[in-house]
């Protein structure tokens, strides 16, 4: 008599061998079948196997018999192979991610498609060599961040910077960093925990893979006001190289093919109009944009040339002019 535990686990066992084995140029027989549910002690007849796959097609999985009758394959899964590569891509880039960390999402991606389709996926994967982030620790990190965004909390960590030893050095001594998360962005190739700082009584930003220790606290979340004031989008578009500085409103003016480079930098709700060059009467535009004034702020500009003009407030263009003699002085000096 079949072992009755076994007979359970049949229909389980023929569902994993679809998924993990078949597509449309693999599809497997009933026999085939049988055979490989043998080395699991699982006996069964082509009846029964026709009869599971029907109720799994029942199931809602997308089951076809292939046209020349070699057997069964599973035609669509809820990721196809392009969606994996680029799942892959994205992962195997990723700054964020340690290169061991890499290693290890790849092969769960790679559990999502077949045996076949996994081969495919391996071979296009190039990670070493890339710079990858060396912080395990991130994935919990964020993990805590997350939780104490859902349970409204503070939260502690500990903040490093790397020495020319490449060693990590703990900023203020080591005393922890006590924040009330707002939210966590995407910019520069890393993850910023952008938070209201309780000592400094206002809204800044933290790389996440440069926080250790982080751990949430039992006090409610401060400065709802400036949280709530926050966008992601405005707030990305508004810092350079998520290098914070003080808040304004600038005027920026330029050739009218800076078009393309002003929505691409901030965005589709950009305030912007056309205008002329007054000598030459050639077509340009005129932006009014919200950024904060650092020194990344004044290298995107000055890597711009002389096709994009920062026109006002005053007070900016002076601090951009002495931006750029400093530079000049320093190529001067050497």
């Amino acid at each position: 008599m079949a072992n009755q535990a076994n007979q359970k686990e049949k229909i389980l066992r023929i569902k994993d061998m679809l998924e993990r084995e078949t597509d449309e140029e693999h599809p497997l027989t009933a026999g085939q079948m049988i055979k490989k549910l043998s080395e699991f002690n699982i006996t069964a007849e082509r009846k029964s196997i026709y009869r599971d796959v029907d109720a799994l097609i029942s199931y809602g999985m997308d089951i076809l018999k292939s046209e020349d009758g070699r057997g069964t394959y599973l035609a669509s899964r809820d990721f196809e192979l392009p969606e994996l590569k680029l799942l892959v891509d994205a992962v195997s880039a990723s700054k964020f991610i340690t290169e061991k960390k890499s290693r290890d999402l790849v092969k769960k991606i790679e559990l999502l498609g077949s045996i076949h389709e996994a081969k495919d996926l391996h071979r296009q994967v190039v990670v070493q060599g890339r710079a990858k982030a060396e912080n395990e620790s991130i994935y919990y990190t964020i993990d805590t961040i997350y939780n104490c965004i859902d349970d409204d909390k503070r939260m502690q960590f500990q903040y490093f910077s790397w020495n020319e030893n490449k060693e990590k050095e703990l900023h203020h001594g080591g005393d922890y960093y006590e924040v009330s998360p707002a939210f966590l962005l995407w910019a520069d190739e890393n993850y910023y925990l952008v938070a209201y700082s309780e000592k400094e009584e206002e809204i800044r930003h933290y790389r996440v893979d440069k926080m250790l220790n982080a751990r949430e606290m039992d006090l409610k979340r401060g400065g709802k006001d400036a949280r709530e004031k926050l966008s992601e989008a405005s707030y990305s578009n508004s810092a350079f190289g998520m290098f914070a500085g003080e808040t304004r409103n600038v005027t920026l003016q330029g050739a009218s093919y800076m078009s393309n480079v002003l929505l691409d930098r901030f965005g589709s709700d950009l305030t912007m109009r056309p205008a002329y060059d007054e000598e030459t009467m050639e077509k340009q535009v005129v932006a009014h944009v919200e950024v904060q004034v650092s020194s990344q702020f004044f290298g995107w500009l000055a890597g711009l040339g002389k096709d994009m003009v920062l026109v006002a407030p005053e007070d900016v263009r002076e601090q951009y002019q002495e931006y750029l003699k400093q530079i000049l002085e320093q190529y001067r000096d050497h």
